[in-house]
C-alpha cells in the first residue's frame, strides 16, 4: 500500500517525517508490517544520513590544507577549535525560533565551517608571522593578533552576518526553505564571535606549548639512544 501527503504552509519535509514516523509507532503496527519512505522524504532521509560522513571530510580537508599552509600539525587544531561554538550557535538559533534542522539549515551549518575558522586563521597567521619572523613569545605574539586583527575580524564576520539576515527576514514565496539558511548563518557567526574571541588564544597557547613538548620529545629521543649505545660498548 502506498500513502501519499502534502506539506501544508509553512511546515518542512523534515516536520512531516517526524509527524509520520510519530503516528505510525503510535499505531503499535505488528512487526510483519514494514514501511518505508519514498520519494522527496527517501531523499531527505538519505540527506541526513550522510550529513555526519560530509562533515567530518570538510574537517579533514581543512585540517590537511591547514597543516600544508603553516608546516604545522599542531595548529590547525588551534583554528579547527572554532567551529564547535558556530555549531552550537547555529542549533540554538534554530531551536530559540522555532526552525526543523532540515537539509536547508545543514547545509548552513556546513557553509559555517568556511566562514567562522577566518576568524582564527587571522589570528594563528599573524601571531606565527611574529613568532617566526620576530622572535615574539607565544603570549606576546598571540595578544599582538588580537589587537591588531580585532578590527578586520570584526568586519569580515559583520559582512558575513549582515548577508544573512535578509535571509532571516525575508518573506514571500520560497521563503520557507531560505530562511533555515539565515538563521543558521546569523545565529552561529554571534555565537562564534562572542566565543572565539576568548578562547581561541588560549587554545593558541597551550596548542603552541604542547608542540613545543612534542618537539623537545622528539630531538631527545635519538640523543637517549645514542647515550644508551654508548654506554653498551
Amino acid at each position: 500500500m502506498t500513502l501519499s501527503f502534502n506539506l501544508p504552509p509553512k511546515v518542512s519535509i523534515g516536520e512531516a517525517v517526524t509527524a509520520i514516523q510519530q503516528a505510525a509507532k503510535e499505531l503499535h503496527l505488528p512487526a510483519s508490517i514494514a514501511t518505508s519512505f519514498q520519494g522527496s522524504a527517501q531523499a531527505f532521509q538519505n540527506s541526513l544520513s550522510s550529513t555526519p560522513i560530509l562533515i567530518l571530510a570538510a574537517l579533514i580537508a581543512v585540517y590537511i590544507i591547514l597543516g600544508m599552509l603553516y608546516e604545522s600539525t599542531i595548529h590547525p587544531i588551534t583554528i579547527i577549535s572554532t567551529l564547535p561554538s558556530a555549531g552550537l550557535g547555529a542549533l540554538l538559533t534554530l531551536k530559540l525560533f522555532g526552525m526543523p534542522l532540515d537539509v536547508i539549515g545543514i547545509i548552513g551549518i556546513i557553509l559555517l565551517i568556511g566562514i567562522v575558522k577566518k576568524n582564527g586563521i587571522m589570528l594563528v597567521d599573524f601571531a606565527l608571522e611574529g613568532q617566526r619572523e620576530r622572535g615574539l613569545g607565544t603570549e606576546e605574539a598571540i595578544h599582538e593578533a588580537c589587537r591588531l586583527r580585532f578590527r578586520p575580524i570584526m568586519m569580515t564576520t559583520m559582512c558575513a552576518l549582515l548577508g544573512g539576515v535578509p535571509l532571516m527576514l525575508g518573506t514571500g514565496i520560497g521563503s520557507e526553505i531560505r530562511q533555515p539558511l539565515g538563521y543558521a548563518i546569523v545565529g552561529g557567526l554571534l555565537v562564534s564571535q562572542l566565543l572565539t574571541l576568548f578562547t581561541t588564544p588560549v587554545v593558541y597557547i597551550y596548542m603552541d606549548r604542547l608542540g613545543h613538548l612534542l618537539g623537545r620529545s622528539r630531538r631527545t629521543a635519538p640523543v637517549g639512544a645514542t647515550a644508551s649505545s654508548i654506554v653498551g660498548t
